[in-house]
């Protein structure tokens, strides 16, 4: 059987049509009929036609956003593909009847990443199919084959125990070309009623049993060393984690976690620069000082997730009560005069300006609103990027719309071109460093 014609298989060929009733309902003794409603497939420009209406966009880049905004669902026989002694995967039993193991995300020909991981939650757009036929794996809609796709090979340090007995793939995960680490598992933010920022879902992952942790330190850095055997794989070694409140002066403790990470993992690079990441909060410049000066971080990231003040109070109440939109924004600013200009970027959940009811309900309002904050962070030497909102079970944003495929198209341009225009190159969180920001995709052309 065709890969088109499995995916058909899998939806099947659509509703069958009603037959029409009549009834006694008005003088002429027929029912009136109801408005016909408007799919989604209806009321938005299609990928063709976005691709039709920007062909300077990659395609590529537009069908990676696509997947990110409609999520991806695996037939059985794409499961089936999946080789555990060759591919990075993870169990999907809160998305299908049983325990299968799926592939963690997959690239497509020219090397773009499209993140597939959480993107599988039902919405009011049916997903992107992923199916395969023999040794091939194909990206469906429709019953249309569009793509070949490649699930992401596990580096070979996956398949080995830390000293203590952990396995390594626990300790340090990876993407294709990047190491990442999590040193603290949660964020304070949930612990204080209704203080989470509403698109995320880590409070309902806990929820489900899974418990607040910290990583340990020499596990951390023995996992490091042992991937760093692998020639040619990595190219950046990124840490994030959920914010964490105590301290003398807020944030020391996340401070603190990081430093005492960022330190030995520094030793293991001759106590040199190397080429890193860091995704906090919006730590004072006193803190920052500290990270550039006594470890060998060279990027830093706090992401404001929405460029509105007012959206950013609603959206993200606990980073909103703990430092503020403001501050958050000149803590960035002044981070560019410690770790220098291109070193210091925000990230952004893109879509998520326009999640109701206060959010914007017009697509040109909401990009240009963004767009021009964005510029504002730029000119100062910060530099923009975006992901694509994940509308996800467990989030208190659950059965909320993200934007159509022609709104991220325009935002992703708008973000590269304003960074071309203030001369900041996107090799911090780049393609390579990260792969989930369409908008640094373009910085390949």
């Amino acid at each position: 059987m065709s890969a088109g014609a499995k995916s058909r298989e899998l939806h099947g060929a659509g509703p069958a049509k009603a037959a029409s009733k009549t009834a006694g309902g008005n003088k002429a003794g027929l029912r009136r009929a109801a408005p016909k409603a408007v799919s989604w497939r209806e009321a938005e420009p299609s990928l063709a036609e976005v691709c039709r209406r920007h062909p300077d966009f990659p395609r590529l880049v537009a069908l990676k956003i696509d997947v990110q905004r409609r999520g991806a669902a695996y037939t059985p026989s794409a499961l089936a593909a999946v080789d555990p002694a060759r591919h990075m995967t993870a169990v999907r039993s809160d998305y299908y009847d049983k325990e299968d193991l799926s592939p963690v995300s997959f690239s497509l020909r020219d090397g773009t990443l499209v993140f597939t991981e959480g993107v599988l939650a039902p919405s009011d757009r049916e997903p992107y199919v992923v199916d395969a036929e023999g040794d091939r794996i194909f990206l469906t809609d429709q019953g249309q084959v569009l793509e070949e796709v490649f699930y992401w090979e596990k580096p070979q340090y996956y398949d080995q125990t830390t000293s203590s007995g952990r396995p390594m793939w626990q300790i340090v995960s990876a993407r294709p070309q990047r190491l990442t680490i999590h040193p603290y598992q949660f964020c304070d933010f949930w612990k204080l009623r209704g203080q989470g920022c509403k698109f995320c879902v880590m409070a309902s992952n806990f929820r489900a049993g899974r418990k607040a942790a910290l990583l340990a330190v020499d596990d951390v850095v023995e996992t490091v060393a042992e991937a760093l055997k692998e020639p040619g794989r990595n190219v950046n070694i990124f840490l994030t984690g959920g914010t964490r409140l105590e301290g003398a002066e807020p944030l020391d403790a996340e401070l603190a976690c990081y430093l005492q990470i960022l330190k030995p993992l520094t030793k293991l690079f001759g106590g040199r620069k190397f080429p890193s990441q860091l995704i906090s909060t919006a730590f004072a410049p006193n803190q920052l000082r500290r990270l550039h000066e006594e470890t060998g971080l060279t990027g830093w990231t706090a992401d404001l997730e929405v460029l509105h003040p007012r959206l950013f109070e609603w959206i993200c109440p606990g980073k909103a009560r703990t430092v503020g939109y403001e501050t958050w924004k000149a803590r960035l600013a002044a981070a560019v005069e410690i770790f220098g200009r291109g070193r210091v970027n925000t990230g952004l959940v893109g879509g998520v300006e326009m999640a109701a009811p206060h959010g914007f309900a017009d697509e040109n309002e909401a990009l240009a609103s963004t767009l021009t904050e964005a510029e504002n962070l730029l000119r100062q030497g910060v530099w923009v990027v975006s992901c694509v909102w994940r509308v996800l079970k467990g989030s208190v944003f659950a059965g909320q719309k993200a934007p159509s495929l022609e709104y991220y198209v325009r935002l992703a341009q708008g973000l590269d071109s304003l960074r071309r225009a203030y001369g900041l190159e996107a090799d911090l969180d780049d393609w390579r460093r990260c792969g989930n920001h369409p908008d640094t995709d373009l910085a390949r052309a």
